[in-house]
């Protein structure tokens, strides 16, 4: 058994999805259900007895001691984080509880249950931290991608938390010798992403008619990676990754926001057309740049093709087409999401940076 923490939300629920659609090892999946935590995203399991699901927080240290000696996980796979840079700028507090204080209660716990296993147990297991390749910076247009020895340079309360929570995995490694991995990801995108993220929000918008909100120039360049080769490389670094050791996972897809948006608006053109015949990008409407905003990210991910084997299937293009067609097949997804509490934030985050 694997105890997964954040497994409703975008990425973590991808990956308990993909895990039991080729595993018969069942996962516990412990998550905290924020917004950003949705339980159609598991609709799925329902009945599924290889599928446990637990509400509860990373924080809550008797919650989690009481679950791991109850299930007794022989790895942890740890997706839980609160892990948007718009919010993180409005409120970053939470950011500092989920992922620093969270993160360290977690690490607590996993290691006094870890140092009481014997034998196999104790050597077979692991702890795999998910993180952000946003802890290192921001890139100028001719740098180098981003390898894992670079050092972290955060720029938002979001990445400077990441950035604390992947020190303290790595600290935990090497005082105590728990036996962890952690990995980096550049901007992922797919199924269930919740529509506060540029990519989901531009379908969303796009369809109801609304403005396409652009930062800035729209030039910020990011690697994109398809959610289901994010989740195969999970896989990957779990059976093959050397513990202590840090894999950056990237797509090879570097791309400025606005031509993502161009692809979005071409896709939605050929697969939904407007009824007044017009192309989605004349929703397009450039705003105010948020503070602080990186300008570059690009993942190197060498060392885990070199070392494990691993490299993404999809290409941007094939991945793109996914996740558009997935939207426009899952209407009462989007709906149910866009609750009260999501309509006022992206009024909060939009309104005021109108041009």
């Amino acid at each position: 058994m694997i105890l997964v923490t954040g497994g409703a939300g975008f990425i973590g629920s991808n990956f308990v999805l993909d895990w039991l659609a080729g595993s018969d090892e069942p996962v516990v999946n412990l998550d905290k259900l924020t917004y950003a935590g949705n339980p159609e995203n598991l609709a799925s399991l329902e009945g599924d007895p290889r599928h446990i699901f637990v509400q509860g927080d990373i924080a809550d240290t008797d919650a989690v001691n009481r679950l791991l000696a109850l299930q007794k996980p022989r790895a942890i796979v740890n997706f839980a984080a609160e892990s948007h840079v718009d919010r993180s700028i409005h409120g970053p507090e939470a950011f500092i509880q989920t992922n620093i204080v969270g993160t360290f209660r977690l690490l607590e716990s996993v290691r006094k249950y870890w140092s009481e296993l014997q034998g196999d147990a104790k050597a077979g297991f692991r702890f795999l931290h998910v993180s952000t390749d946003e802890v290192y910076g921001s890139l100028s247009p001719a740098e180098a991608a981003f390898t894992e020895s670079r050092p972290f340079e955060p720029n938002s309360p979001y990445s400077a938390s990441k950035a604390s929570s992947d020190h303290l995995v790595r600290a935990y490694h090497h005082t105590y010798g728990l036996p962890v991995l952690t990995t980096n990801c550049s901007n992922n995108y797919g199924p269930y992403h919740f529509p506060e993220k540029l990519i989901p929000l531009m379908i969303v918008n796009a369809l109801a008619g609304k403005p396409l909100p652009i930062y800035g120039d729209g030039q910020q360049v990011r690697d994109w990676l398809y959610v289901k080769d994010h989740c195969s490389a999970i896989r990957r670094v779990m059976e093959k990754g050397i513990a202590g050791q840090t894999y950056n996972i990237g797509g090879w897809n570097e791309k400025p926001n606005l031509e993502i948006v161009h692809t979005v608006c071409a896709l939605l053109d050929e697969l939904r057309p407007r009824v007044d015949g017009k192309s989605y990008r004349e929703q397009i409407t450039y705003v105010k740049d948020r503070p602080g905003h990186d300008r570059r990210y690009a993942i190197d991910a060498r060392k885990i093709e070199r070392e494990l084997g691993w490299k993404p299937a999809e290409t941007f293009d094939s991945g793109i087409r996914k996740t558009v067609q997935w939207y426009l097949a899952n209407p009462e997804w989007v709906a149910h999401v866009q609750s009260g509490s999501y309509r006022d934030w992206l009024q909060t985050n939009y309104a005021a940076r109108a041009a």
